[in-house]
């Protein structure tokens, strides 16, 4: 199984999910405001569902696929339910020293795993339709930084973009992956 074909699945599970309305807590309806931990549990079982897939959740990685793939997600989002620009959204991102929760850090915690098994970070990340707040730069420093500064090899980003959910500040889901090499 591909990298591609996972992306693409987590993007079709998360829309899905989406269309749905599902509530989470006070916020409105809608994935956006589903925080990291329940959308890992929303797309195990959701992949599980789809017959080809086996899943576990972990702390470490937080998805184990098939025996075959060590899976690290992160979500980016920056704007709150409340429509206000989210404090500190990029970090979750971009924070570059190993130890801490940024998906760099995941990645770097993730390439150490001694495991036979192929390894992907998994960003998440929202955006209005048009973007108010593009996630093209982000993305971009996040392949520099782990390329260029830490030096980590990555193969192609793979990307697969779902629009109009249902949340007013979460309207399009952006799924990216990249095989750590």
């Amino acid at each position: 199984m591909e990298l591609f074909e996972i992306v693409k699945d987590i993007a079709n599970v998360l829309k899905q999910f989406d269309s749905e309305k599902s509530v989470h807590k006070a916020f409105k309806a809608g994935i956006g405001p589903f925080g990291e931990p329940q959308l890992v549990k929303i797309i195990s079982e959701r992949l599980n569902d789809l017959g080809k897939y086996k899943t576990q959740t972990k702390r470490t990685p937080d998805l184990i696929l098939n025996d075959e793939w060590l899976l690290e997600f992160k979500v980016i989002r920056p704007y709150g339910d409340n429509s206000e620009v989210a404090e500190n959204w990029s970090v979750n991102m971009l924070h570059l020293y190993a130890g801490n929760t940024s998906l760099i850090g995941d990645a770097i915690k993730l390439i150490s795993q001694n495991s036979n098994a192929r390894k992907a970070v998994i960003l998440i990340g929202y955006e209005h339709q048009p973007p108010k707040i593009s996630l093209n730069p982000l993305i971009v420093s996040f392949e520099l930084i782990l390329t260029q500064v830490i030096q980590l090899k990555i193969g192609p980003r793979v990307e697969e973009i779902r629009t109009d959910l249902v949340h007013p500040e979460h309207q399009v889901v952006r799924c990216l992956g990249w095989e750590l090499i």
